[in-house]
C-alpha cells in the first residue's frame, strides 16, 4: 500500500513526461489525476490505520549504498508524523490536479505541467517518509526541482524565469546548510539514520566539534544548520524573498507548493528532528525568534500589498512563522497542528485567488476589482470561508471555531504557558503572535472587501466578462471549505487534546525492532511523541480535556484583535471606500516601506547582487585578463608567437642565402677553433 502511495506519482510524472505527446494531453491528464486520487485514498487509510490502530511500520524498500561501515538502507517510515503529512500532502494535490483541468484548460504544454505536479507529489512523499537524513535530502532537493520546473512553466515569460532562479538560488543557500548538517550528524554519531542518531543524542550534550581556532557545541551545531536549511525551504526571514516572487507561476502551483506542502517542509523537519532540538536549547531560541520576526514581518507586507496572490503569499510566509514560533518553543504538537489545518484554508485561498483571476480574465490586482460577488457567488463564499478559518475565528472554551482557531489559538495560548514556564522569548512570542493576528484579520478581509465588495474599479469590458469558474475548479474549493471549517474542531483532540498521547505514539522513535520476515518492521521500543517536549513548559501547562489552563484575557485576546482588524478593515473599504487609496497616496514613509518589502530586494542586490558582479568582475578583469592572461597566453605565449614569426621570416626560400648563412657558420666556427686554441698548442 504504502509503495502505492509513493512510487504511484512518479510512475504518473514519468507516463505524463516520456509519452505525453504520444498518449495526448487528455490520457496523461487521466494518468497522472487518477494515480493520485488513488494515492490519497490510501492515505486516509494509512492515516486512520497508523494514528488510530497504532499500526506503525518501517518498510526496508532496498539497500541504497554500503561503504565500510557506513550503510544507508531506502526505507519508508510511517508513523502518525507520517501519516499525517501524507493525508496533506496526497489530499491537497489531488485537488489541486483536478482543478488544473479548468484552470489550465487552454495552456497547450498540459502533458508537462501535470507530469511537474506529479513528481513534485513523488519528490515530496519521499522527503515525509524518509528514514534517515540522506534520504529525506534527496526529497528535499526533488521538491526544490520541481518547484523550478513549476515555477518557471511558463518560461517564454521573463518574470516567470527569473523567479525560479530566484527560488532555485534562495533555496540552494538552505540546503547548503542542510547538508553541511547532515556531514555534521555523521561525523558526531556514525551514522544518518534516526533512530540511532536520536537514541545516541543524549550522550552528545555537551560534545563539541573544534573547527580552526574554535570548538563549537555538537548538539547545537547541528540543531542550527538543520534550521537553516529550513529556513530556506520554508521561506523564512532572510531567506523568504523568493515565496512572493514564485506567484509568477500557475496558481494551481502556488497552493501546492507554496501554500500547503513544499514550504511546510522545513516545520516537519523541525518536528522530526525534535529530540535534537529539545537537547540544542540555544538552536530552539533562535528557531522562535526567526519564526517571530517572520509572522510579524510577513504580515506588515500583506497589509498594503495589491497583488492578490501576493497577499495571500505574504500570509502563507507569516502562518510558517507561527508554526516555527511553536517549534521552538517546543510546542511540535501545536506547530503540526497548524500546518495541517493550515492546509485546507490556505490552499482554499489560493484556488479561489485562482478563480477570481480566471474569472475576470487573468487579472491580479485588487485595484482593478470590486463589487463581483454576484458574477462569482460560489468563489465568493468560499474565500469567505477560507477568510474566516485563516483568521481563526471561533469562541474560546467552546468547540465553536473554523480551523485556523483551534490551531493558531494553541500556539498564542502555548505561547504565554512557555512564557509562565520561563522559557525564553515566550512571552514575547504571545505578544508577536497576538500583533500578527491583528495584521492576518485586516489584510484577509481586505482582500475580501477590495476583491468582491463595493465599487467595481476596473475595465468595463472585463466585468461584462466575468464569470464563475468551472465545476473542475469548484469542487476542490468545496472539499477544501469542508476542511476550513471542520479540520480543526474534530483533530483539536487528537492533535492537541486529552487524546494526543494515544494519537502521537511513535512520531519519533528511539528504538525500532528488527525486521521481520516480510520486510516490514512495526515500529516498537520506547517512543517519544510530538509533543511539548520541553520540560520546562510541560511542567506548567496543564490539560484537562484539551483545555490550555491560561487566564482569561489571554485566551480571549486574539479573538478581539481578530474582531479589531475586521472592524477596521470594513471602515476602511466599505464604509468609507477609498480611504485605504488615499491613505496610501499621502503616505511617504511606512506605505513605501511596506510597499517595497522592507527593501530587502534591493539590500540583496545592492549586497549580494552586486557585490557578487563586482567580485566576479574583478577576478574576472584583474585575476584572469591582466595576470593569467597578462603573463600567459598574452605573456609568455605572446612573446614567443611573435619571437616565432620574427624567425620565421628568415626562412626565404633561396638556396643562395642558405649558402651564405652556411658559410657565415663555417667562418665563425674556424674563427672560434682558432682563438680558442692556445698559442703553440697542438
Amino acid at each position: 500500500m504504502y509503495l502505492i502511495i509513493v512510487f504511484g506519482p512518479l510512475l504518473g510524472a514519468l507516463i505524463a513526461g516520456l509519452f505525453g505527446r504520444i498518449i495526448g494531453d487528455r490520457v496523461a491528464q487521466l494518468v497522472t489525476t487518477g494515480l493520485l486520487i488513488l494515492s490519497a485514498g490510501l492515505s486516509l487509510y494509512a492515516f486512520k490505520s497508523v494514528a488510530y490502530d497504532g499500526h506503525e511500520q518501517l518498510i526496508q524498500v532496498f539497500n541504497w549504498f554500503s561503504v565500510g561501515d557506513f550503510k544507508a538502507n531506502w526505507a519508508l517510515r510511517v508513523d502518525t508524523l507520517t501519516a499525517v503529512m501524507l493525508v496533506v500532502v496526497t489530499f491537497v494535490s489531488c485537488l489541486v490536479h483536478i482543478y488544473s483541468w479548468g484552470y489550465m484548460a487552454e495552456d497547450p504544454h498540459k502533458a508537462r505541467f501535470f507530469a511537474y505536479l506529479s513528481f513534485f507529489t513523488f519528490a515530496m512523499l519521499m522527503l515525509v517518509t524518509a528514514n534517515n537524513f540522506l534520504q529525506m535530502f534527496f526529497g528535499w532537493e526533488g521538491v526544490g526541482l520541481a518547484s523550478y520546473l513549476l515555477i518557471g512553466f511558463w518560461y517564454k515569460k521573463p518574470e516567470a524565469n527569473a523567479a525560479a532562479i530566484k527560488a532555485f538560488v534562495t533555496n540552494r543557500v538552505g540546503d547548503f546548510g542542510f547538508a553541511l548538517g547532515i556531514f555534521t550528524i555523521f561525523a558526531v554519531f556514525g551514522a544518518v539514520d534516526f533512530d540511532t542518531v536520536f537514541a545516541a543524542a543524549p550522550d552528545k550534550v555537551g560534545q563539541t566539534i573544534p573547527f580552526l581556532w574554535m570548538h563549537f557545541n555538537a548538539i547545537e551545531l547541528i540543531a542550527f544548520l538543520l534550521f537553516i536549511g529550513a529556513m530556506g525551504k520554508s521561506a523564512q526571514f532572510f531567506l523568504h524573498v523568493w515565496l512572493p516572487d514564485a506567484m509568477e507561476g500557475p496558481t494551481p502551483v502556488s497552493a501546492l507548493i507554496h501554500a500547503a506542502t513544499m514550504v511546510t517542509a522545513g516545520v516537519f523537519l523541525v518536528a522530526r528532528a525534535a529530540p535534537i532540538f529539545d537537547l540544542a536549547p540555544h538552536a530552539s531560541l533562535f528557531v522562535t525568534v526567526i519564526g517571530g520576526m517572520t509572522a510579524f514581518f510577513a504580515a506588515t507586507i500583506g497589509l498594503v500589498q495589491n497583488d492578490i496572490k501576493r497577499v495571500i503569499a505574504y500570509s502563507t510566509c507569516s502562518q510558517l512563522g507561527y508554526m516555527f514560533m511553536a517549534g521552538g518553543l517546543g510546542l511540535y504538537d501545536a506547530a503540526i497542528f497548524h500546518l495541517f489545518t493550515h492546509a485546507f484554508f490556505k490552499a482554499l485561498l489560493f484556488l479561489g485567488a485562482g478563480s477570481v483571476i480566471i474569472g475576470m480574465h487573468h487579472e491580479q490586482d485588487m485595484r482593478k476589482m470590486g463589487g463581483i460577488a454576484k458574477k462569482m457567488p460560489l468563489t465568493w463564499i468560499a474565500m469567505i470561508i477560507g477568510t474566516i478559518a485563516l483568521t481563526g475565528v471561533g469562541i474560546p472554551g467552546t468547540d465553536f471555531g473554523f480551523a485556523g482557531f483551534f490551531s493558531k489559538d494553541a500556539i498564542i495560548e502555548g505561547a504565554w504557558e512557555a512564557g509562565v514556564a520561563g522559557t525564553p522569548f515566550g512571552y514575547e512570542a504571545f505578544w508577536i503572535g497576538v500583533v500578527a493576528a491583528l495584521m492576518t484579520s485586516f489584510y484577509s478581509w481586505r482582500v475580501i472587501f477590495m476583491t468582491f465588495h463595493g465599487t467595481y474599479r476596473g475595465p468595463k469590458e472585463v466585468l461584462d466578462h466575468a464569470h464563475e469558474s468551472p465545476r473542475s475548479m469548484l469542487v476542490p474549493l468545496a472539499l477544501l471549505s469542508a476542511g476550513a471549517i471542520f479540520a480543526g474542531v474534530v483533530f483539536a483532540g487528537d492533535f492537541i487534546g486529552d487524546k494526543q498521547a494515544d494519537f502521537w505514539r511513535g512520531a519519533t522513535v528511539i528504538e525500532a525492532s528488527a525486521e521481520t520476515a516480510h520486510g516490514v518492521a512495526p515500529v516498537a521500543g520506547e517512543h517519544a511523541a510530538v509533543v511539548n517536549t520541553h520540560e520546562a513548559v510541560a511542567s506548567e501547562a496543564e490539560h484537562e480535556g484539551g483545555a490550555h489552563h491560561v487566564p482569561t484575557w489571554v485566551a480571549w485576546t486574539p479573538f478581539v484583535v481578530t474582531l479589531i482588524g475586521f472592524l477596521i478593515a470594513w471602515y476602511m473599504y466599505i464604509t468609507h471606500e477609498g480611504l485605504g487609496a488615499r491613505l496610501a497616496a499621502n503616505s511617504r514613509i511606512v506605505h513605501p516601506f511596506l510597499y517595497n518589502k522592507w527593501y530587502f530586494d534591493e539590500i540583496y542586490d545592492f549586497v549580494l547582487v552586486r557585490g557578487a558582479r563586482k567580485l566576479g568582475d574583478l577576478f574576472w578583469k584583474t585575476g584572469d585578463q591582466r595576470l593569467i592572461d597578462g603573463f600567459g597566453p598574452n605573456g609568455f605565449a605572446a612573446t614567443t608567437l611573435a619571437s616565432a614569426k620574427r624567425i620565421a621570416k628568415l626562412q626565404t626560400g633561396f638556396l643562395y642565402h642558405y649558402a651564405f648563412v652556411m658559410l657565415l657558420g663555417l667562418v665563425g666556427f674556424v674563427t672560434w677553433v682558432l682563438v680558442s686554441t692556445p698559442v703553440g698548442g697542438h
